[in-house]
């Protein structure tokens, strides 16, 4: 069953490494568009209202992308992370609990040094939430193009932290930026998702159950004023993993066979593309590093996202909390939380909800700035820890003790 799922996890990562240059390419144009001379079409196009009058949903082109469409990845993400609790390398308990601590670490170090540099700056009193989520698309892509040649499990565990630091970030702006929650819509989202689980009960397969009760469970969370993409992680988690006797195989493998290829080619690029324009300009670029508020964000992103999520994680390991994952060592988990600086999309979310004026094109420059530096270095890491990964595979086909000697001299060198 392991390696069955993991033959699974390593066909998916040649996919995304495809779905993750769209996505790239995507976000690469937004910033060549709205920093050209048709930037107004940009905008123009971005703000355009797409209403259900029916349903008084005033959406506008970019919220339908972002609340709507990244629901769907969500859903993917969490039908994988399910599927890892239950059958894969994260049914063992300490080592499931190592990505939820690691991004609690990842959540609160980011705020504390925002708040220690930021302090006393004006919109900060909420802006120290800007630098504690980790982009889960962008570092999944990232990922997929030049981590191929690492474990699997370094998927996995990115995975699981950058789900569970989604969700932190998506509860922190329901308490920070919520006026009020509505109960009664609270409960119907309550509902759906436990329609859901019991048509997953009773074995229904028919898309006519399956459909209205995503729907009507984005809608509910839309409505109680708690962000929509909650929904597809809820029903994803709730979605069974395990195939009956005689089935071919399990729901969630058949949803995700149909489901990631729209949300990895249509709905996650079309969401980078009206995501990721950002003016920038001299006097953004000049007072990047000048600025108590854009040093609060860089340094909460670099510096706190790789002592918190690597830095807790090493505590949590050594102390016997947790368990490091298979294969991953402690400079894999080192590269993997640079990825973690990735804060893009939330990230620029929580500055337009807490700033105003010029310092939100201030912090999103300073984000996206970042979010780019993160990359790079995320990705020369990987490329370097994927050679060690190769040349050991190699040895270890051509001379296997000679493959296992070096293996356990990185070992040494990593405790």
């Amino acid at each position: 069953m392991i390696n069955q799922v993991r033959s699974e996890l390593t066909r998916y990562l040649r996919i995304e490494t495809v779905g993750g240059a769209i996505l790239l390419f995507a976000a690469a144009i937004a910033l060549l568009w709205v920093n050209s001379p048709w930037g107004d079409s940009y905008t123009t196009i971005a703000e355009t209202v797409l209403p259900i009058k029916p349903l008084h949903l005033e959406l506008t082109v970019a919220d339908w992308t972002k609340d709507g469409l990244l629901a769907i990845f969500f859903f993917v993400a969490g039908l994988e992370v399910k599927r890892e609790l239950v059958v894969g390398e994260l049914a063992d308990k300490r080592r499931a609990a190592l990505p939820i601590i690691a991004a609690a670490g990842g959540v609160v170090v980011p705020a504390l040094i925002a708040l220690a540099v930021g302090f006393g700056v004006p919109g900060m009193d909420k802006g120290w939430a800007i630098p504690v989520a980790t982009d889960i698309a962008f570092a999944l892509a990232v990922l997929a193009m030049t981590g191929s040649r690492v474990p699997t499990s370094a998927r996995v565990f990115l995975l699981s932290l950058a789900v569970v630091d989604d969700l932190l970030a998506i509860i922190l702006i329901a308490v920070l930026f919520t006026a009020s929650v509505s109960v009664l819509w609270l409960l119907a989202a309550v509902a759906a998702c436990a329609g859901w689980w019991l048509a997953q009960h009773k074995r229904l397969r028919t898309p006519l159950v399956y459909l209205p009760l995503a729907l009507a469970a984005w809608y509910a969370l839309h409505e109680a004023g708690i962000h929509p993409t909650l929904a597809g992680v809820a029903l994803g988690l709730l979605t069974r993993v395990k195939a009956d006797p005689g089935e071919d195989e399990a729901p969630a493998t058949r949803l995700e066979h149909l489901v990631q290829p729209i949300s990895a080619g249509l709905c996650v690029p079309l969401f980078a593309l009206f995501a990721s324009g950002v003016p920038l300009d001299g006097k953004v670029f000049g007072e990047m590093f000048t600025d108590r508020l854009a040093l609060a964000i860089i340094l909460g992103l670099l510096l706190g996202k790789v002592i918190g999520i690597f830095g807790i994680s090493w505590v949590a390991i050594r102390f016997g909390i947790a368990k490091r994952p298979q294969d991953l060592e402690y400079r894999d988990m080192f590269a993997l939380s640079v990825l973690g600086a990735i804060g893009f999309t939330v990230s620029l979310l929580v500055a337009e909800l807490a700033l105003e004026g010029d310092s939100v094109e201030l912090a999103k420059a300073a984000v996206l700035v970042t979010s780019m530096a993160a990359s790079l270095a995320g990705s020369a890491l990987l490329l370097r820890r994927g050679r060690v990964h190769q040349a050991r595979r190699d040895a270890k086909s051509t001379h296997p003790r000679l493959g296992v000697g070096s293996q356990d001299m990185e070992e040494g060198s990593t405790k």
